[in-house]
């Protein structure tokens, strides 16, 4: 009886072993790489994440910036000092308050209703935004201008309040029937 494998039969045992430890899933994984679905941007570049962000707008030239601050310091409170346009853009905040983080919090501008912003902006374009902490960071960011729709209903200004410009309907028009 012949203990020894052939040459032939060994060399393919290892090549089928290399394929599949070769062919694996390897190294960055889709599940390790951070996703979040949603229509806003998000920066992670800074100690403090912004998550999230948009503006929500109804109509041109006013809306409202939402996003989350996730402060990773676990010791110290981040403050987001400032939020304006950059480059070409024209936004400007109106109504802007410091806003401070806790360590290894988050604040979500979305829960006290937004910090209203004007400029040449309306649903469906991008504004750049940059946004200034006191630690001396800053982020700079092209956020998305979105229709007060599904999960940004009532975070417009004209849903609370305001009334220039024309209004954006989210309503989806009924499909077209009849003989073509």
């Amino acid at each position: 009886m012949q203990l020894r494998m052939s040459a032939r039969l060994l060399a393919s045992a290892g090549a089928l072993t290399l394929a599949a430890t070769l062919s694996s899933c390897g190294f960055d994984y889709a599940t390790d790489r951070e996703y979040t679905p949603t229509a806003g941007i998000n920066d992670r570049d800074a100690q403090v994440d912004v998550l999230s962000a948009v503006v929500v707008a109804d109509h041109e030239g006013e809306g409202t910036f939402v996003a989350s601050f996730a402060n990773n310091d676990q010791q110290d409170p981040i403050t987001v000092e400032s939020l304006a346009g950059a480059g070409e853009s024209t936004l400007t905040a109106t109504d802007f308050s410091p806003v401070e983080v806790a360590p290894g919090q988050l604040v979500n501008l979305a829960t006290d209703g937004g910090v209203t912003v004007t400029g040449d902006f309306g649903p469906g374009t991008v504004v750049t935004v940059k946004i200034g902490f006191d630690n001396g960071e800053n982020v700079e960011m092209s956020v998305p201008v979105v229709a007060p729709c599904d999960e940004f209903e009532g975070l417009a200004p004209s849903t609370s309040g305001s009334s220039s410009g024309e209004s954006y309907e989210c309503d989806i028009p009924a499909p077209v029937t009849g003989e073509h």
